[in-house]
C-alpha cells in the first residue's frame, strides 16, 4: 500500500510538472512565450497623466501585463521609432510627426484633441491676460520648440493674434514649458490646457479665444515592428473605447475632431 502511494505521488508531481512547462509561458497572452508579457507605448508628453492610468489599468485587465511608457516630446519620439528603438505603441500630439513613420506604424486613429492655454505662475502676479501681454519685452517668456507640436501650435496661434515673442528658452516638450514657469524660471509659456491642469497647485492658465487658438489632433497607432501586435492591439483599442474616452476627458482631453 505504501509502496502504490509513492508510486502515485511520483506520478502527480511529474504531471504537475508538465502541466507548469504548459503554462508557465502562458501569461503574455500570446506573445513568442515571454513571460510576463511587456509593451512600450510611445506617448507625447502631454498625455503623461492620463496614459499613466490607462497603463495601470490595461494591466490590471490583462494579468499583470507591463506596459512601459516613454513620454518625450513627439519629434523626438518619431525620430526614436525611425532609429529603431523598441516600441509597440506610437501617440503623437500631431499628425505631422505620425506621418514621418507612416510607413513603420499601423493605420494610425485620432483619439484626442486638445486646446492652447497661457501658462502662468499661480496668481498671476505679471497680471497676463492674453497672448499679446507676451510680446512685453520685460516678460519673460518660454515656448516649445518649434519642432515640438507644441512649440508650432503655439507659433500658429501667436501669428493670428499678429503677436511676435522672443522667448528666453524653447523646450523639447510641453512639460518643460510648465516646469519652469512653475519653478519661476519663466514668467508665461504657452502649452495645452491639459498640462496647465496636470500642473497642479503652481500654475494656472490664462485662455486663449477660440478664434486664436489651434486645435491639436492626437493619433495613435501599432508599430509594425512590434512582437507583441495583439497585446499592442488591444492596449491601442483601450484608447479608442468609452472606458479609455472616460479617462482622457477626466485630464482635460477633447474627444478627437469629427472631420
Amino acid at each position: 500500500m505504501l509502496r502504490s502511494r509513492i508510486r502515485l505521488a511520483a506520478v502527480l508531481a511529474v504531471a504537475a510538472l508538465a502541466l507548469a512547462a504548459c503554462g508557465g509561458d502562458d501569461s503574455g497572452g500570446g506573445s513568442g512565450g515571454q513571460s510576463p508579457t511587456e509593451i512600450k507605448v510611445f506617448a507625447a508628453a502631454s498625455l503623461t497623466a492620463a496614459f499613466t492610468e490607462l497603463g495601470q489599468q490595461y494591466g490590471s485587465a490583462n494579468g499583470g501585463t507591463k506596459v512601459t511608457l516613454n513620454f518625450a516630446g513627439s519629434q523626438a519620439l518619431a525620430t526614436q521609432i525611425q532609429q529603431g528603438a523598441p516600441a509597440d505603441v506610437f501617440a503623437s500630439a500631431d499628425i505631422p510627426n505620425m506621418d514621418k513613420v507612416k510607413d513603420l506604424v499601423g493605420t494610425p486613429q485620432n483619439f484626442a484633441s486638445n486646446l492652447l492655454q497661457v501658462v502662468v505662475e499661480k496668481g498671476n502676479p505679471k497680471g497676463v491676460k492674453g497672448l499679446e501681454d507676451l510680446a512685453n519685452p520685460d516678460l519673460k517668456v518660454v515656448l516649445a520648440a518649434p519642432d515640438v507640436p507644441a512649440g508650432k501650435y503655439a507659433q500658429q496661434a501667436l501669428e493670428k493674434a499678429g503677436v511676435t515673442v522672443k522667448p528666453v528658452s524653447e523646450e523639447d516638450n510641453v512639460k518643460a514649458v510648465v516646469t519652469k514657469v512653475s519653478l519661476g524660471e519663466a514668467d508665461a509659456g504657452i502649452v495645452y490646457v491639459t498640462d496647465v491642469t496636470a500642473g497642479g497647485d503652481k500654475v494656472e492658465g490664462v485662455d486663449i479665444p477660440e478664434e486664436l487658438n489651434v486645435v491639436a489632433t492626437y493619433p495613435i497607432a501599432t508599430v509594425k515592428a512590434s512582437k507583441a501586435q495583439d497585446q499592442a492591439q488591444a492596449f491601442m483599442d483601450l484608447v479608442l473605447s468609452a472606458q479609455g474616452q472616460q479617462v482622457l476627458e477626466q485630464y482635460g482631453f477633447l474627444p478627437p475632431p469629427t472631420t
